[in-house]
């Protein structure tokens, strides 16, 4: 059971933002085409968190072209490269379902406008952008690498 433990919180994330059901949230996601890599923004909100540690996901609900769409998310996901708060949202419930049957304006969340809300939405998000940075950093890093090994290649 130990190893299990010990494997598990070498693979968790350190910096993973502290998001509630009931926010809107903007999901950097890493899609692998073929060879080509590209991150794509996925914009919805989240209707439920399960699960913990390393196992945790959160769904997320967004309407494209009239239509809903859920997506679930692993938090803990090499490919999940940052996730951004939007706006904090007002729930009382831990997983919010009935969004599902709501359509227009009856599917709106209100938004949490507190000082601490806004205390916490703006350290989650400097934590995402910190996060995103040192991400680029490590891009840069292995492209140098690449281009040195194709160098040291050809002569």
């Amino acid at each position: 059971m130990d190893l299990i433990k010990t494997i598990e919180e070498q693979q968790k994330k350190a910096n993973v933002p502290d998001f509630r059901v009931g926010d809107t949230v903007k999901v950097h996601f890493e899609i692998i085409e073929g060879k080509t890599k590209r991150i794509q923004i996925y914009e919805g909100l989240v209707i439920c968190i399960k699960n913990s540690g390393i196992r945790q996901t959160f769904t997320v609900r967004k309407t494209s072209y009239g239509v809903g769409v859920e997506r679930v998310f692993p938090v803990n996901s090499p490919r999940v490269m940052r996730i951004e708060i939007v706006r904090p949202g007002k729930v009382r419930r831990s997983k919010i379902y009935f969004v599902r049957d709501k359509i227009g304006k009856d599917a709106k969340i209100k938004e949490l406008i507190t000082p601490k809300a806004k205390a916490r939405v703006d350290a989650a998000n400097a934590l995402s952008k910190q996060a995103a940075k040192a991400e680029e950093a490590l891009k840069a890093e292995i492209k140098e690498e690449i281009k040195e090994e194709k160098s040291a290649k050809k002569s």
